[in-house]
């Protein structure tokens, strides 16, 4: 069994443990976590981040060989890579870019219904440069994009901050999301999945758009036919915000029209607590689950953040069936920019920082534990929690067992790892977190 760690004092991050760790026959009074291969839950999709705009713009200012490098630690599989494999980008502006923008931003009175003007010219600096790099490193690496907005022109304010979709324009930005992706796959980068809306209940960031659920029902039932006769394969995936609201996701389901069209459900944890993910794949079983976002407040505290970020979505999000966890921006400098004005995120701590050397933050470690073993293709298999440390097992696609473990104990613990009726015994600080392969 091998064996990696990150200690909350920093003193190892993500370390392979040189210490001998051999299934035996072996019984004590220690906790023991079993792992039960038998019993298996959802598929995963994979483990990553957010390549917000201003990400792609800090990682692609630096020099060709430091990017290169960066690049390949982040998605390769060589043995200092943690081989992240699920990205999140905004489809137009999200908050951590440097201004708001759509595809097709038009002068006040103008409209495009035939989206005529639709352009990625914005994203042709930074963004797609970088994503091209990130394909080529990983081409099976999975994308979903999520709108901050609909084109001002489509919406009842005329801004990019608020408003609603005017249900005249249902059609129109089913195009705009259709030509988004023919785009970007002539590019060479396939979208996987896409939302309608980023956190449709939050109205005041810059950009945003308001929508409730019976209107994202309503769009979606415009959205999916328009994509089945234009031979989209991409995913429809719902909601894309807080779990204190699983209502909104079922309301959607719960229109039998609009579910034709729905792959699954999305979700954010800024208000809510994880167990709601169960509860709306409880309601519509045969619908999938995604973890899509969730940022670490600048200056972080790292043991803190780690411990609440491993045990509550590494391992609370997947044992709640989702397929996926992501953490929110990839990359931010030393001062947390760039962001939107009069609503960006201010604080938001990237995954690194490019100052412009780069460093490795919190979020780094915390997918690193998962994408770096928890290939995607890897089954969920069923392990008891106990004595507080929080767990999850996988069995990847080569056949391997992986199990997650936080200490969230107020003292170092030592416990057993039982499989297959055989143990092993380890010990972990309190707040560390450990990733174990057999």
């Amino acid at each position: 069994m091998a064996f990696w760690l990150t200690k909350g004092d920093q003193s190892q991050l993500l370390s392979k443990q040189n210490i001998a760790l051999n299934f035996s026959d072996a019984t004590n009074a220690n906790p023991t976590i079993e792992i039960d291969p038998n019993t298996s839950f959802q598929s995963i999709d994979g483990f990553g981040y957010t390549l917000t705009g201003g990400s792609a713009s800090l990682i692609n200012a630096l020099p060709a060989a430091d990017k290169d490098k960066l690049l390949n630690e982040l998605f390769g599989t060589a043995d200092n890579a943690i081989a992240v494999s699920y990205l999140r980008v905004s489809i137009g502006a999200s908050d951590l870019s440097a201004s708001a923008f759509t595809y097709n931003d038009l002068p006040d009175g103008e409209t495009d219904e035939n989206l005529a003007k639709f352009s990625l010219s914005k994203e042709e600096a930074d963004l797609i440069p970088i994503l091209k790099k990130i394909v080529a490193i990983n081409p099976s690496i999975k994308i979903l994009g999520s709108p901050w907005t609909a084109p001002a022109w489509m919406k009842t304010n005329k801004s990019l901050i608020g408003g609603s979709l005017k249900p005249e324009y249902y059609a129109a930005y089913s195009k705009y999301l259709i030509k988004y992706i023919q785009a970007m796959k002539a590019l060479g980068i396939t979208i996987d999945a896409i939302t309608p809306q980023n956190e449709p209940l939050h109205p005041g960031n810059n950009p945003s758009m308001y929508m409730e659920a019976l209107d994202q029902a309503k769009f979606v039932k415009v959205l999916g036919p328009a994509f089945q006769a234009a031979g989209i394969t991409t995913k429809i995936i719902v909601y894309d915000h807080n779990a204190d609201k699983p209502e909104y996701p079922i309301a959607i389901l719960n229109d039998a029209e609009a579910k034709k069209y729905v792959d699954g459900s999305a979700f954010h944890l800024y208000a809510g607590n994880i167990s709601a993910l169960t509860q709306v794949h409880n309601a519509h079983p045969d619908k999938n689950i995604y973890f899509t976002e969730q940022w670490v407040g600048g200056p972080s505290n790292f043991s803190e953040d780690l411990k609440w970020h491993v045990s509550t979505l590494i391992i609370g999000a997947t044992r709640n069936w989702s397929r996926n966890v992501l953490e929110w921006n990839l990359a931010a400098d030393p001062n947390y920019n760039p962001h939107t004005d009069k609503g960006g995120c201010t604080t938001c701590l990237g995954a690194i920082t490019i100052a412009p050397a780069v460093s490795r933050n919190v979020a780094y470690y915390v997918i690193a534990h998962a994408s770096k073993f928890v290939k995607p293709g890897s089954i969920r298999i069923a392990s008891n929690i106990v004595g507080n440390l929080q767990n999850v097992a996988f069995k990847t696609p080569d056949g391997k067992t992986v199990l997650i473990v936080c200490n969230n104990n107020n003292s170092d613990t030592s416990f057993n790892i039982k499989y297959n009726g055989k143990i092993v015994t380890s010990s972990l600080e309190k707040g560390a977190a450990a990733t174990y392969i057999w």
